[in-house]
């Protein structure tokens, strides 16, 4: 199995299989939602080559892989039981505020439905494009075919969420089906048709007056279309998980398998006909009504700002609640015009990076900017993100300016989508209308080469190999002065003539004591250094020092751990005793916050040894450099004692 080594690597340093709620993932990246995410080895991952970055958003822990996200994902599957626990525990509870349990519940309906999507998307969109351009008329077989495969996901579109939604909450999955799919039953909908033969119409001369043609035990049912719909099918599924669990208390474990299913639908289905779509329904009609009200008040501004965001709502998973609104809009006006707004973003960033590719002779960057160009123009940006731009922060800026400008523009073209598509050049035609190519068709694509090509340029002129070079340089330079160090520092043997030994950075002693090999170390995660390079300190002193100038780039909440990043990217964990986590912070005490800046020699933790020792806890201190990998070697002092500030580890890139 290709990808089997990566997925062992992967479950074993986000904690196990045991540490996994669930596991999705999107186009490019593993979503899992763990039970403690401060057991998972996020600088591990992020280092690892064949991972592109990790993100901790919306209560998700998200590994960016890339493109082939999907067969890391079933590697994953394949030698783990992640199976069996995705369906058991997939409706464990959403963690975090408001908005990140908003943002959860939202992409986890939404992502496992996002493929097919774009693909029936389109589908539907070459069948217009065809139709267009005069190769196909509406009564030939050949379109009416390419339609139908298009468009049947969307009609049915309340049977897919049925699934997913109730996979989310929790009920049964074929309950949801058959509860989306008696909301698009062909009868009814024709029965409740606008203008149906013998309906009535209720709350007459109020802003809810609408038609009534069926009703349902004597109480009238409020005409409504539910094909297409979102927002009605989620709350009835919703509901239905709340009635279902209810059931399964209550009726017999010998009688559940049927009666359960039997009282849900007969309990939902009318309920839904009769109160929570027409609410949902209104719901999701002013939504709609409030997003086209925002964009009248001035598109161009509009499509400013969602166009400079939009690939930070991206990196954050926030941009899970706009799609949202994205389909509804489409669902309950025929159109949105989000979308176009953001749909310039993927092309400046990809002409960022070709730009890059073609400037830059640095053969590692240009073998990484080809592919993550070639993914962004298919609409796939986080290879470019994670890889390319964001690590150079002045070119992701760009990106995001001229996103924004480009946004304005579209916004200023008045640029509808008709239905969701494809993603990147895909995309394009999701903007094919009634009225076929017309210009804000041509203004769309007009504006986004554009994009592509201000950015390649914009990248070409702003990316320097030199400037890389001097500010890797620089950095380095600057943290060894800080530390009143030389790159080649004289060092005395027991005839005391100086010899050279070339250095790249010093690593000062955090504590006072006796040095003990990592081999030694109980602890199986240290002493086989899968961690990283490092030494072990028997301490004979109560704190912990920064061993250099330092961001503290971790800190656990218990204090009996910390992780420091210098500025030439050395990157050492430090953590006090052997489980010492197991006393929940007692005996610890953090001097300094997650994200300070600290200074070599600052105190960083206090500890009371006698309070390990007593609690049958292993009070040796662990020095391990993270990014060992990076090195190219690491030189550990040879001594017995160490104190407080003496130099410990030489580390050389």
């Amino acid at each position: 199995m290709k990808y089997e080594n990566l997925a062992k690597d992967i479950i074993d340093k986000v904690g196990g299989v045991e540490n996994i709620n669930s596991l999705t993932h999107c186009i490019t990246r593993l979503r899992f939602k763990l039970k403690d995410e401060n057991k998972a080895d996020t600088a591990y991952l992020k280092n690892h080559d064949e991972i592109v970055t990790v993100m901790q958003s919306g209560g998700q822990y998200q590994i960016v892989i890339g493109n082939h996200v999907a067969d890391v994902f079933d590697a994953i599957n394949q030698v783990s039981n992640l199976d069996n626990i995705n369906a058991s525990q997939q409706h464990e509870k959403s963690t975090g505020n408001l908005f990140n349990r908003f943002i959860d519940l939202i992409s986890g309906i939404f992502q496992p439905i996002l493929g097919i999507l774009a693909a029936a998307g389109m589908i539907k969109g070459f069948a217009a494009l065809f139709l267009a351009l005069g190769w196909v008329s509406e009564e030939s077989g050949t379109y009416q075919i390419l339609f139908a495969i298009g468009d049947a996901l969307f009609y049915f579109f309340p049977i897919f969420l049925g699934f997913t939604a109730a996979k989310k909450f929790g009920s049964n999955h074929f309950i949801g089906m058959a509860i989306g799919a008696a909301l698009v039953y062909p009868t009814l909908v024709n029965a409740m048709a606008m203008g149906a033969k013998g309906a009535s119409t209720l709350f007459v001369n109020t802003p809810f007056e609408v038609q009534s043609s069926l009703s349902f035990l004597g109480l009238p049912i409020i005409s409504m279309t539910y094909t297409s719909s979102v927002i009605p099918i989620i709350f009835a599924i919703y509901f239905a998980s709340i009635v279902e669990r209810k059931l399964k208390l209550i009726i017999p474990d010998m009688i559940k398998t049927f009666f359960v299913p039997f009282f849900t639908l007969l309990i939902i289905v009318p309920l839904t006909f009769l109160i929570i779509g027409p609410i949902s329904s209104w719901i999701a009609n002013w939504i709609g009504t409030g997003a086209i009200n925002i964009y009248g008040l001035s598109p161009i501004l509009a499509g400013l700002l969602l166009g400079a965001f939009w690939q930070i709502f991206v990196i954050f998973g926030l941009h899970w609640g706009l799609v949202a609104i994205m389909i509804n809009n489409i669902a309950t006006n025929g159109y949105d015009i989000i979308n176009p707004l953001v749909f310039a973003a993927s092309f400046a960033q990809t002409g960022i990076v070709l730009g890059i590719f073609l400037k830059t002779k640095n053969t590692k960057l240009k073998s990484l900017s080809l592919p993550a160009a070639i993914s962004g123009t298919f609409g796939v940006t986080e290879p470019a993100i994670y890889g390319i731009t964001l690590p150079r922060k002045k070119l992701f800026i760009y990106s995001c300016i001229i996103s924004g400008i480009f946004g304005a523009l579209i916004g200023l073209a008045g640029t509808k989508m008709y239905f969701m598509g494809g993603l990147g050049i895909f995309g394009y035609t999701t903007f094919i209308g009634e009225n076929g190519l017309d210009s804000t068709f041509w203004l769309t694509i007009i504006a986004t080469l554009s994009a592509t090509l201000v950015g390649l340029i914009v990248g070409f002129f702003a990316h320097s190999d030199k400037n890389e070079e001097i500010e890797q340089s620089t950095a380095s330079e600057t943290h060894k002065t800080d530390n009143n160090l030389s790159n080649e520092t004289a060092i005395h043997n027991n005839d005391s003539r100086p010899i050279t030994l070339p250095t790249d950075y010093f690593i000062l002693a955090p504590t006072s004591g006796e040095l003990i090999s990592l081999d030694k170390i109980s602890d199986p995660v240290f002493a086989s250094r899968a961690m990283g390079e490092g030494i072990a300190i028997k301490p004979s002193s109560t704190s912990i020092v920064a061993p250099f100038d330092a961001i503290v780039e971790s800190l656990f909440p218990t204090g009996h751990a910390i992780g420091l990043k210098s500025n030439n990217g050395t990157e050492v964990l430090i953590h006090i005793g052997i489980d010492t986590v197991k006393l929940d912070g007692k005996g610890f005490e953090p001097l300094v916050k997650q994200g300070e800046t600290v200074e070599s020699g600052q105190p960083l933790i206090t500890f009371d040894s006698n309070l390990i020792r007593e609690a049958s806890f292993d009070d040796t201190v662990m020095i391990v450099i993270t990014n060992s990998k990076e090195t190219k070697e690491i030189i550990i002092e040879d001594v017995e004692k160490v104190n407080l500030k003496d130099s410990l580890i030489s580390v050389i890139y």
